[in-house]
């Protein structure tokens, strides 16, 4: 999957833990959207994390 552009953010790896303590792989993936954003003053397609989005780190274009 894709990787955030701003923060960085990309799916984490893990194990899924039961009540009885197995263990199976699994994987985190972040909230990413496609949006476009200004950088530079270009208008540019990237991968965004919404949490990215709310807090007003990248301005929309």
């Amino acid at each position: 999957m894709a990787k955030d552009y701003v923060t960085g953010k990309k799916t984490t790896f893990g194990n899924k833990r039961s009540h009885s303590m197995n263990s199976a792989r699994r994987a985190w993936k972040p909230n990413l959207q496609k949006v476009r954003i200004l950088v530079d003053g270009k208008s540019k397609r990237v991968w965004v994390s919404t949490k990215a989005l709310k807090s007003g780190k990248v301005t929309r274009a």
